[in-house]
């Protein structure tokens, strides 16, 4: 920042501690951060728009077979350049690498965010990855947030927050449900739902809103009204969605990891994009419904056009057959999971939470027709079936059944379906849960003990930095060394009551305590004979730098009783963790986190 830049910041700074209370600037910056990231979404939306609606024009109409294979290639092909030209970064996916900022990065979050997901989402979707834009939307705007809060020298909690903030401003932006993106952001990312937290919530919900509804106008992404009435004779059917979506939802996320661990296996990125740029194009090419962002199979399902969700396609099918219809739904359900992830894995930059609800779409509407088909009498309004299925995937696979709850209720208009999407919603994540224990966007980060959560114990204990606890002034030892050397070199110059025993390649080996060597301290005829190797012992346990968690360190003390436990790091003796310090550290954050 220029010197004048900085001057202006500074008095800045200056007069709002004087003016303004800490409670009363959040709430300005809540606004902020909620119009950035509607700005943000907004952005992401046009951008993507206008590069579709260039394909879309009618010097392309007699390539559009063609081009459903070519333009994903070129897209992805554009992505990788610009990643490995200018940005020279990696782009992580946008929702799973702002928890990993919120619970290991005390929620800074690089500058290039801001504009990494703002060029490469759009080149992604617009050229027909199969990819979302919300992932990339919260990613712009956690970015704003966290970056405006360190401009303005807030701390790590209002940083924390202010990233809540610009996830419920990129909601409330793309589907104009300013309550749903409250609730999006108070079950996804686990913030405390406190007085303190909901008004900047609120506000930025609402900012972000008003700055859609300025640059958009009414317009929404999901066009629907509701006109057939939930019906209580069809409580049985909704109860058997639920199971369905939530075995979609397991399959959803099983596709998902096996395919990103298949082309995690090649290091080469070019390969990647060679091979996934090749099976997403054909795909796209046999299946043009999964085309880009899929909002056109949605919006027509809800219309009740199932023609025009379905589209042209390469194959001569008989679409009035309505068993074939429904035969083409539920392929494009199963294939819309494996064409959005292997976009990801050619190195295409998007989200899952669209994808996601494509593909509940096509099978609520699927399963409906199925019931209304059978020849039974059964009737039941493929519609609300629709909607109802996208509730399903998003509670089930997003593991966000409240989200999922209310963002249907809100783009329906009213709550007339609450009961049906509260049943599916409740059996799809409890049963998805089983399987999966945790959501696409946060296993990796579970898995790795780095996942922010609602217990607030544990949340304390992630942020913790481990360097902060580890003690490095012991005096250490090697084996060959002689008790008066030890007593004259270590024990007189030392504070501490216990020395560690490392070999010549710094290795561990085990511990000397001021206790071991007491009863011959003052016995001149030791000295020289005793040696280090014979005194130490093996300490209590060992904590690993590099695997343990604060967690297992904790533990790791309750079960051992020891009050110092030596750590190792890539295999060589690194220092002293003591009780005392940890529990000192672990207060004051628990003080800061209920602040």
């Amino acid at each position: 920042m220029p010197t004048t830049g900085k001057s202006l910041l500074r008095k800045f700074l200056i007069w709002k501690y004087k003016h303004i209370s800490e409670r009363q600037f959040v709430y300005i910056l809540s606004i902020l951060v909620g119009f950035l990231a509607g700005m943000g979404t907004v952005t992401l939306k046009n951008l993507t728009h206008y590069i579709r609606y260039f394909f879309g024009l009618y010097i392309f109409h007699d390539y559009q077979s063609t081009l459903y294979f070519v333009l994903p290639i070129i897209g992805l092909l554009l992505v990788y350049i610009i990643k490995q030209t200018w940005l020279k970064k990696h782009i992580g996916h946008g929702i799973s690498s702002t928890l990993y900022a919120i619970s290991k990065l005390n929620g800074i979050i690089p500058r290039y965010n801001i504009y990494a997901g703002l060029i490469t989402a759009p080149l992604t979707a617009g050229f027909g990855g199969s990819v979302g834009l919300q992932g990339p939307a919260v990613s712009v705007g956690a970015a704003l947030g966290s970056n405006a809060a360190r401009l303005f020298h807030m701390n790590a909690k209002t940083r924390m927050l202010l990233i809540g903030c610009a996830a419920a401003g990129a909601m409330a932006s793309m589907f104009k449900a300013p309550i749903a993106a409250i609730v999006f952001a108070v079950e996804i990312f686990s913030l405390d739902i406190a007085f303190a937290s909901l008004v900047p919530l609120l506000l930025a919900s609402v900012s972000a809103v008003v700055t859609s509804y300025l640059f958009l106008g009414t317009d929404v992404l999901l066009r629907f009204e509701l006109t057939d009435k939930f019906m209580v004779k069809d409580i049985g059917f909704y109860a058997v969605l639920g199971i369905v979506t939530a075995l979609a939802s397991v399959y959803f996320s099983k596709v998902f990891f096996s395919i990103s661990n298949y082309f995690k296996q090649y290091d080469s990125r070019a390969f990647r994009l060679l091979i996934g740029g090749v099976a997403i194009g054909s795909m796209l090419y046999c299946i043009p419904p999964l085309y880009g962002e899929g909002y056109g199979i949605m919006n027509n399902l809800l219309k009740g056009d199932h023609l025009a969700a379905i589209g042209k396609t390469p194959f001569n099918f008989d679409l009035n057959n309505i068993w074939i219809v429904i035969g083409l739904l539920f392929g494009i359900a199963a294939f819309k999971a494996i064409a959005m992830t292997t976009t990801f894995g050619a190195g295409g930059v998007g989200g899952v939470f669209i994808p996601t609800l494509v593909m509940g779409s096509a099978i609520g509407n699927g399963f409906a027709k199925v019931i209304n088909n059978l020849g039974l009498d059964f009737h039941v309004s493929e519609s609300n079936f629709t909607l109802i299925g996208m509730t399903g995937l998003m509670a089930g696979v997003l593991h966000a059944p409240l989200t999922a709850i209310f963002l249907i209720a809100e783009i329906t208009g009213g709550y007339e379906l609450f009961v049906p999407l509260m049943i599916v919603s409740a059996i799809s994540f409890s049963m998805t849960k089983y399987y999966v224990s945790h959501s696409i966007y946060t296993l990796k980060l579970a898995e790795r003990g780095e996942l922010m959560t609602h217990d607030k114990d544990q949340n304390v204990l992630m942020v913790l930095d481990i360097d902060k606890v580890i003690e490095n002034n012991f005096v250490i030892l090697k084996p060959d060394m002689t008790l008066g050397y030890i007593l004259k070199n270590a024990v007189a110059k030392s504070s501490r009551n216990h020395f560690p025993v490392v070999n010549d390649n710094h290795e561990f080996l085990g511990v000397i305590r001021l206790d071991d060597m007491r009863h011959m301290m003052f016995d001149a005829n030791l000295y020289d004979k005793v040696k280090a190797s014979s005194l130490m012992h093996a300490d209590h346990g060992t904590i690993n730098y590099d695997e343990d968690s604060m967690n297992d360190i904790m533990e790791r003390f309750k079960t051992s009783g020891a009050w110092n436990l030596p750590v190792i790091k890539e295999g060589k003796y690194y220092g002293y963790i003591s009780k005392s310090k940890l529990l000192t550290a672990y207060r004051q954050q628990l003080i800061n986190f209920t602040q």
